[in-house]
Order: C-alpha cells, then sequence, then structure tokens
C-alpha cells in the first residue's frame, strides 16, 4: 500500500528527530578504549555472539585471540573455519564438561593451567580481541580466583578489547565491564527432545 503524502511527511518528521537524537549520542561518544564486553545469562548464543565479532575482527585485519574453557572438543564449526583464518590463535583449554570429567581436582588444575596461557595473552599487545569462551563456569566454580582474573583483565593493553561468554557471570566481573548482555531462554530445541545440530550448535 502506497503511503499518503501525510503519512510520509510525518514518517520523515519522526525520523529527522530521531536522526537529531543519534547524531547527538554520537558526538558526545568520544572516549576510544579497550573494552570489556560479557555475554551471559541462560539464552543460547553466547559463544555465537562472540565469534561474530572475531568475524568482524578479522574483517577490519585485526588479530585475536580466542580461549576456550570447559569445552574439550576441536570438531565445532568456529575452530574449522576460524583456524584456517590469518591473524588468529585458538587454545582449547578444557577436557570436557564437568559431568563427563566427574574429577574435581583435575578441573580445576586444568582452569589453572588454562588462565597461564590467558595472562600471556593479555599481556600481548599484539592481540586486539580476546575471547574468553565459558570462562564464567571456573570462575562459578571457584577453580580461578576472581580478583587475580579481574587484576589480569584490568592491567591488560589498553587498546585489547575482551569479550567474555558463560552463564551466571559474577557479579565483580560485570561491575568492571564496559557491556553486559543477558541472553534469555524462552525455548530451545534440545528440550523437545532435538539433538544438537551441526552448523548451528556446533
Amino acid at each position: 500500500m502506497c503511503p499518503s503524502a501525510e503519512q510520509a511527511q510525518r514518517y520523515r518528521a519522526r525520523m529527522q528527530r530521531q536522526k537529531t537524537v543519534v547524531d547527538a549520542a554520537i558526538a558526545r561518544a568520544d572516549q576510544t578504549k579497550g573494552l570489556l564486553l560479557i555475554l551471559t545469562g541462560n539464552g543460547k548464543g553466547k559463544s555465537s555472539s562472540a565469534f561474530g565479532m572475531v568475524a568482524r575482527a578479522l574483517g577490519h585485519g585485526m588479530h585475536v585471540g580466542v580461549a576456550q574453557f570447559i569445552k574439550g572438543r576441536s570438531d565445532t564449526g568456529e575452530e574449522a573455519f576460524f583456524k584456517q583464518q590469518p591473524n588468529i590463535i585458538w587454545h582449547v583449554l578444557g577436557e570436557g564438561f564437568t559431568w563427563d570429567t566427574q574429577d574435581l581436582l583435575r578441573d580445576q588444575a586444568t582452569a589453572q593451567q588454562g588462565w597461564v596461557v590467558v595472562q600471556n595473552m593479555l599481556r600481548d599487545p599484539t592481540i586486539d580481541l580476546l575471547i574468553l569462551d565459558e570462562l564464567t563456569y571456573p570462575l562459578k566454580f571457584g577453580w580461578l580466583n576472581i580478583n587475580e582474573v579481574l587484576t589480569d583483565l584490568q592491567n591488560r593493553p589498553p587498546m585489547q578489547h575482551v569479550v567474555i561468554t558463560g552463564r551466571a557471570a559474577p557479579d565483580a566481573l560485570c561491575q568492571v565491564a564496559d557491556t553486559v548482555t543477558e541472553m534469555r531462554n524462552n525455548k530451545h530445541a534440545f528440550q523437545a527432545g532435538i539433538q544438537a545440530q551441526i552448523g548451528i550448535d556446533y
């Protein structure tokens, strides 16, 4: 249906007002810094969102580091694709989900060894974007010291962006973050008995 002249005029006026607001907000945003982003919540899409940022960063010629906690598999589509790209370092630091390993001391040791790898990445000024996938779980379980993690994050190179994913992000982590997004689970195929699907879930 073709809008009337009056509808078109009202639309134009509304968009002009919106543009004024947006332009003013852009003008106020005059800072530049490395961001700390948290993707948390029970919904699907936390890691997927982080890997979308990986694609975006690589598209701009940036250098990216990925450190995956908990997950021990190396057959995911994202790893298969991104490891073929230049300018990316990829570490799988976990040995599988905790209900698979069933070994508390081993899981603690694995997380702590993984954090040593991450510390080196957090000190590397050539890494523009660092993804710490599922870091919230070792923090939640107490395998990593939250104060040590916060100190290492705060002492990273000033223009290094860090994205942390996982459920139940600690409040202390969210408080120091620049952006916190919580994914909400309204419905999930797995709850209906549908298996994890290649290209969608891994």
